[in-house]
């Protein structure tokens, strides 16, 4: 087991981020936001810089949170799929470079005022995720599928049969402890309710490689609407954080917890900080510190590394 974390949310500059990570004495974090850009999108000269930074840190990127076909991008949009296909072509080599073997990739947003899981439409979505898991294992890269506002997402049913239909050894599951707090459930007719994080994570548990450790409480709306919701530190919400990380402990789970706390200015007060403390980067250190507490209080004796 090891732990790390999206340190863009501790701050945009990327030795801030690479700061945060030692405050806590980890060894690894997720990248997903460099100095306003990605791994992607980094010139040749910016990309080397962090390279270095992170060699002499001694941190390592474990996981590359991509935004390919992810919640902003429409199954129907060609500029979107492209847009996918593009980013894997610049990312996947600076991965090499780096020994990233993660990928963080989703299933493309539902189509508005369209059954999600139309048959033509479904053949559309597993045709480019099985090629964008194509081409993440020429690279011996694994194409992590998030459980979000995509495809995957809308219920474990709809996560297991993308797993089925696409049928490769390098699509693997990333689970989220915090997105089926405020996302519902298509399973059956609408209206639909919001779902269970338990229930999502036990029927998909023996897919599942990482972990997100995020945390909300949601309501939902009565016309169906973007539920409102109210992110909290991990185990202070619904998404029976404390339940799924025992019950990988009990099951043998021996890989990475990446937190994502999206916690705003309002925890300022909970956390009692002086005025003109950067707010983003206390919440980021201390979610990381209270996750760590909440694992030893789950059973986790120590960290290990991979």
């Amino acid at each position: 087991m090891f732990l790390t974390g999206f340190t863009d949310e501790a701050g945009s500059d990327f030795a801030v981020q690479l700061k945060a990570t030692r405050e806590l004495g980890w060894k690894f974090m997720e990248s997903r936001g460099i100095n306003g850009k990605n791994l992607a999108t980094l010139t040749e000269g910016e990309f080397e810089a962090v390279a270095e930074q992170l060699h002499t840190a001694g941190i390592a990127i474990n996981c590359y949170g991509s935004a390919v076909a992810n919640g902003g991008k429409s199954p129907r949009s060609e500029a979107d799929i492209r847009a996918s296909y593009d980013e894997l072509l610049r990312v996947l080599p600076r991965m090499r470079k780096l020994k990233i073997r993660l990928l963080r990739g989703m299933s493309f947003r539902p189509v508005e005022n369209e059954a999600p899981d139309s048959p033509e439409l479904e053949e559309i979505i597993f045709r480019h995720v099985r090629r964008f898991v194509e081409m993440c294992a020429e690279y011996g890269v694994i194409y992590g599928h998030e459980n979000c506002t995509n495809y995957g997402g809308l219920s474990h049913l709809h996560t297991l049969r993308l797993l089925e239909k696409v049928n490769h050894p390098n699509l693997k599951l990333i689970f989220d402890t915090g997105n089926p707090t405020f996302t519902y459930r298509h399973i059956g007719q609408a209206p639909y309710p919001l779902q269970s994080s338990w229930e999502f994570y036990r029927n998909v548990r023996e897919h599942i490689i990482y972990v997100h450790i995020k945390d909300s409480i949601a309501l939902p709306e009565p016309d169906g609407a973007a539920a409102k919701m109210k992110f909290t530190f991990a185990g202070d919400g619904t998404g029976d954080v404390r339940a799924i990380v025992t019950d990988l402990r009990r099951t043998g789970y021996d890989g990475g917890f990446s937190i994502e706390p999206h916690l705003g200015a309002e925890a300022q007060e909970s956390l009692k900080l002086p005025e003109g403390a950067d707010v983003r980067y206390e919440n980021y250190v201390e979610y990381g510190r209270r996750f760590e507490k909440l694992l030893k209080e789950c059973g986790w004796q120590s960290e290990s590394t991979v």
